[in-house]
């Protein structure tokens, strides 16, 4: 008789500690909602992050297993909590000027250009994809107020989405503390971000700053209702949590709507593929030219 030890061990003993039961067979349940509602790979080797990121949820909800915690996402009910189990798994690392060659380039190879079409009437978009708590859009309008102070007369927005509602939430306070705003160089700081005078020794970013800027919902594997074009889309290390079937549809939806010369940076680990790769030519590291216009075919 096959020794049945092995697979009802429970995951939890990979965790020192563990207070709730965790199984091979939760560890399957979450990886598909996470696969089916966020498009996200989480393999087993991942269990122990599983269950640290969702513990807090168990606590919260009074719960005694994560089998009651599937139990209760997989449920009619459940919708409200998967969202919550989606924001507890995805990753939200990010900072002002990540990957500062990225912005060196979208401010001496792009902008000048976006720039004089903006002066002749022009309307300009751009995109953060997976924008988490804002500093990749604000970096973003930063970068383009170096340049043009006075972007504020002209038809420039920025569009910022992303998967999770609570990031945004955040996001669009533009509230950040002195060690976030460590990258931004002083005179930025000084002239687009305000202290708010309290203990906290926090800032905000100032209206001009934050009028570019539109926060909406959005998952990468749903539906897009963007129609327009847009010259600029950041869409950097999210991509890679996907499979590479789902990284390849990915790319290939942004093309259509990019313009002939628009322009994506993509993150440092992550590569173009599929058929995308017709339309989407490098112009540096992790950052490429649509030089068609349109899907190749």
């Amino acid at each position: 008789m096959a020794d049945s030890t092995v697979e009802s061990r429970p995951v939890s003993r990979l965790v020192e500690n563990s207070e709730f039961v965790f199984t091979s067979k939760d560890m399957s349940k979450i990886s598909e909602i996470m696969m089916s509602e966020a498009g996200i790979v989480l393999p087993e080797s991942k269990a122990s992050l599983v269950y640290s990121r969702l513990v807090k949820r168990l606590r919260h909800l009074k719960l005694f297993s994560f089998s009651e915690y599937c139990e209760l996402v997989e449920g009619a009910n459940g919708k409200a909590e998967r969202q919550e189990l989606i924001a507890a798994l995805t990753t939200n690392v990010t900072r002002f000027f990540r990957e500062p060659h990225h912005f060196e380039h979208l401010r001496t190879k792009v902008l000048p250009d976006l720039i004089h079409r903006a002066k002749a009437g022009q309307k300009i978009r751009m995109w953060s994809a997976a924008c988490s708590f804002g500093p990749e859009p604000y970096s973003m309008a930063l970068t383009l107020l170096q340049e043009l102070p006075d972007a504020g007369q002209y038809d420039i927005r920025i569009l910022a989405t992303d998967i999770d509602p609570n990031v945004l939430a955040t996001a669009s306070e533009g509230v950040f503390d002195e060690a976030q705003l460590a990258p931004v160089p002083e005179a930025l700081r000084r002239k687009w971000f305000k202290p708010l005078g309290d203990a906290s020794k926090k800032w905000q970013a100032k209206r001009e700053l934050q009028q570019f800027i539109s926060f909406r919902q959005l998952n990468l594997i749903g539906n897009w209702p963007m129609t327009g074009k847009f010259q600029v889309i950041f869409c950097r290390n999210v991509v890679i949590y996907f499979d590479n079937t789902t990284q390849e549809k990915i790319w290939s939806r942004f093309v259509p709507l990019m313009d002939k010369d628009s322009v994506l940076y993509i993150g440092h680990s992550e590569r173009i593929s599929g058929i995308a790769d017709r339309s989407l030519k490098s112009d540096g590291i992790t950052i490429y030219r649509n030089v068609t216009g349109k899907m190749s075919g």
